[in-house]
């Protein structure tokens, strides 16, 4: 009987110590108000979260060196729905300019439901950065659904990236 209480600590512990990043706060969002949040996180091929970039709040410039024909630089971005209030859906797609490749290819289609009973559920994006310096951006174009009340809310944001 002592061993399921201490397994689940064991689990839970290292859950957590995998978590490299807290999710960004909800700062002056009306409780009820559908929401993403994110993380802008680059590294190599073993470890593209090894370096910080940028979040949703505090708000800082989003610098990301570029990709080089010796060294390619990995990326992921981190995406953080937030439940608001009943069972929250959220649909439609997530650009993340500086990957390498053509726009079809870093352009994400998400359908994810945060049910009531959760706060927040994510996802992760990874890919190679270009090698083409410059401003890019991460263009997010969803549309939240809340089932109770019913409501649907636009998400429209560009996040400028410096590749450097």
């Amino acid at each position: 009987m002592r061993r399921y209480p201490i397994a689940v600590a064991i689990v839970a512990a290292a859950l957590t110590a995998t978590c490299t990043q807290r999710v960004p706060e909800s700062v002056g969002i009306p409780p009820g108000t559908p929401h993403v949040s994110w993380i802008l996180m680059y590294g190599d091929s073993d470890n593209p979260d090894s370096e910080f970039a940028c979040q949703s709040y505090p708000r800082t410039e989003c610098v990301i060196p570029a990709s080089k024909p010796d060294a390619q630089v990995f990326s992921d971005v981190h995406f953080y729905y937030h439940a608001a209030g009943g069972e929250t859906r959220y649909d439609g797609t997530i650009d993340i300019g500086y990957l390498q490749g053509s726009p079809q290819s870093h352009t994400s289609k998400f359908n994810i439901t945060v049910r009531k009973s959760d706060s927040i559920l994510n996802s992760s994006v990874i890919g190679i950065v270009t090698s083409t310096p410059g401003p890019q951006a991460v263009t997010v174009s969803l549309d939240a659904t809340v089932t109770n009340p019913s409501k649907t809310q636009a998400i429209r944001e560009s996040i400028p990236v410096v590749v450097k």
